[in-house]
């Protein structure tokens, strides 16, 4: 049997499974339990579990099993587990993991929910917990020892698109035996090349790209086969964070298109950002795939584009930047990204209002910011609207 897919084959055909049917779509199963031929069965499966032998929703699916086989597939790990949300698989991922006295050292650039289960849930239960600048070294060299446990970091940051060196960190961590979690949703499965760089673990919100028509929520956590299997099952299984089965499904026919629409999206990235780094309006636009960029060349090494999303920041602050996305007629207003429709979104007033000032100006979140996920439509029809918006300021 080939092994040796490409991607657009994998996102197809990696992780099927068929009925005695012979369905050509993968098949839904909703059913919350599974029922068994005798009592002695029912017994041996609840001491173990063979390949396609599930008891409980909670615990396992068919369709949810497809999705965790076809996205590890893609990502290069040896196995998955599905979650409820992209949150929940963030926090069952370091949750799983850690108990108190345990020391994380996490990048200081997150996204708001990221943030609090560090800052808030963690260390309420006696993990130790350092926030690093990402984009340091030497910051990771010296925070990281041989009494940490794990690091965290987003490979790219919400939203000002920093980017954290997943070698380099990697090299550091491993050093010292700790795990590296790295949440890569801004890079995609398809521009991720973070376990060839030394992640342990991968997690994706799939809610945003894997999805990608604003549907359902969802998450995944990609690891090795003990990791996902001896610490990340027991908890989900036990806290109730698996994905439905009719999400895992949703899940499943995004990823058939998900290497075709990241590639659109991010082409149609790099021709906004072009457009608006020559703007008068724009102060400053953040977007690695520029040339000026200063991780342009981490970017291009670690994902070879620039990404599906662009910030940048209108000059006029907070009412500049509401009067340009009020005046936008494409893109829609919202907090999600990754869709097939842009969105635009004011970060300081919505997905990280609960900063401080002082967090907020610390990791470069601006009252002029403006985060943009480039959708699917036609570039051209993006920067038209971009540029009357832009005249109204």
């Amino acid at each position: 049997m080939m092994t040796n897919w490409k991607t657009r084959t994998k996102l197809v055909h990696e992780g099927s499974r068929r009925s005695q049917y012979g369905e050509m779509a993968e098949a839904i199963f909703l059913t919350q339990g599974f029922a068994y031929p005798d009592a002695e069965t029912a017994e041996q499966r609840f001491i173990r579990s063979g390949e396609d032998e599930f008891i409980y929703a909670r615990y396992g699916n068919p369709t949810t099993r497809m999705f965790e086989e076809r996205i590890a597939g893609l990502e290069g790990t040896e196995d998955a587990f599905a979650t409820a949300s992209g949150m929940a698989a963030v926090n069952g991922a370091l949750t799983s993991l850690l108990k108190a006295g345990d020391h994380v050292v996490s990048a200081s650039a997150l996204f708001g929910s990221c943030l609090y289960i560090l800052e808030d849930v963690l260390t309420r239960y006696g993990v130790k917990v350092t926030f690093v600048d990402g984009g340091d070294l030497q910051a990771w060299e010296a925070a990281i020892t041989p009494e940490t446990k794990a690091v965290f970091f987003e490979s790219m940051a919400n939203p000002t698109l920093d980017i954290v060196d997943i070698k380099g960190v990697a090299e550091i961590a491993h050093r010292n035996g700790a795990l590296v979690i790295c949440d890569n949703v801004f890079a995609t499965p398809i521009f991720s090349r973070a376990v060839e760089l030394g992640a342990d673990v991968v997690v994706y919100s799939a809610t945003k790209h894997i999805d990608g028509q604003g549907r359902a929520l969802g998450g995944v956590i990609c690891g090795t086969a003990d990791y996902i299997q001896k610490i990340v099952q027991p908890y989900m299984k036990h806290t109730g964070g698996a994905m439905s089965p009719f999400t895992s499904w949703i899940m499943l026919n995004g990823m058939a298109t998900l290497d075709l629409r990241c590639r659109a999206m991010a082409d149609s990235a790099q021709k906004i950002a072009e457009y608006l780094e020559a703007h008068e309006k724009i102060e400053k636009v953040l977007y690695p795939g520029l040339k000026a960029h200063p991780q342009h060349d981490l970017a291009m090494a670690q994902m070879g584009t620039g990404g599906t999303i662009v910030s940048f920041v209108v000059r006029g602050g907070k009412e500049g930047a509401f009067r340009l996305q009020n005046a936008m007629e494409i893109p829609k207003i919202s907090n999600n990204l990754g869709d097939a429709k842009s969105i635009s979104t004011h970060p300081a007033t919505t997905t990280h209002q609960r900063l401080t000032d002082a967090q907020k100006a610390a990791a470069g979140i601006e009252p002029g910011l403006i985060r943009f996920s480039v959708g699917l439509e036609d570039a051209g029809d993006l920067i038209a609207d971009l540029e009357q918006a832009l005249a109204q300021l």
